[in-house]
């Protein structure tokens, strides 16, 4: 018997329960009204199509939650991965039609742009770090069964172990501190990429976030001033 069917060493090297979705929902939640609070000139039409796939994947995780089965459901990460897909999508063209209405000096209300930036920002915020819990290590299912030896993110625990209790395994919250940072300070901090798309994902958000930000403020106090 191997050490992964024994259940030796670190909990994200071999089989167990997983993580329950509240996380995951709550933030679902919060990026499709983020992006429903924009103005319609900044939204993707039809305005209907977001939440109609959101409330289909916050049912089919609340009765998994509640159920405690089903973590391995083709159907469910089908459906998770289309979402976060169309959210990518939403926010690429409301990202496009601000710069856009930036670039041509057609916004005169600083607060309204800083409110608008901020919330296509923090959407930018919450799709990433969908994404880096959607593909880390073949995503979620696949991580609790211990599938993937080698990791796609390289967290400090993973990396010194004797920092951390032995059924310790990354959840969607380390996802969204690995994302908020990498927005912020536009490259690695603690979570190193391992793989070339970690890398190339973690490239995009910085470059994303870098010209939302620049553009947004620098718009900003040319408005104020």
């Amino acid at each position: 018997m191997n050490d992964h069917e024994k259940g030796a060493g670190p909990a994200w090297q071999r089989r167990t329960e997983g993580e329950t979705r509240w996380a995951v929902s709550a933030a679902v939640v919060v990026a499709i009204g983020l992006q429903l609070s924009l103005p319609d000139q900044y939204a993707m039409h039809p305005r209907w199509l977001l939440p109609s796939v959101g409330a289909a994947l916050l049912v089919a995780t609340v009765v998994m939650n509640v159920r405690q089965e089903g973590r391995g459901s083709g159907a469910l990460r089908a459906t998770s991965l289309l979402l976060t897909g169309l959210l990518s999508l939403a926010n690429v063209v409301s990202a496009v039609r601000l710069i856009d209405s930036l670039l041509g000096g057609h916004i005169e209300n600083a607060s309204l742009l800083l409110r608008w930036g901020g919330a296509i920002w923090l959407t930018n915020l919450v799709i990433f770090a969908l994404w880096y819990w959607e593909l880390d290590r073949g995503g979620p299912a696949a991580r609790a069964e211990g599938e993937r030896r080698f990791p796609d993110l390289l967290f400090t625990q993973m990396a010194t172990p004797e920092v951390a209790p032995p059924d310790w395994e990354p959840t969607f919250v380390d996802y969204f501190y690995l994302a908020f940072t990498n927005a912020t300070a536009f490259s690695p901090t603690d979570v190193l990429p391992l793989t070339r798309w970690a890398k190339l994902l973690m490239l995009l958000e910085s470059a994303m976030s870098f010209s939302l930000v620049i553009l947004v403020i620098a718009r900003a106090v040319n408005i104020l001033n």
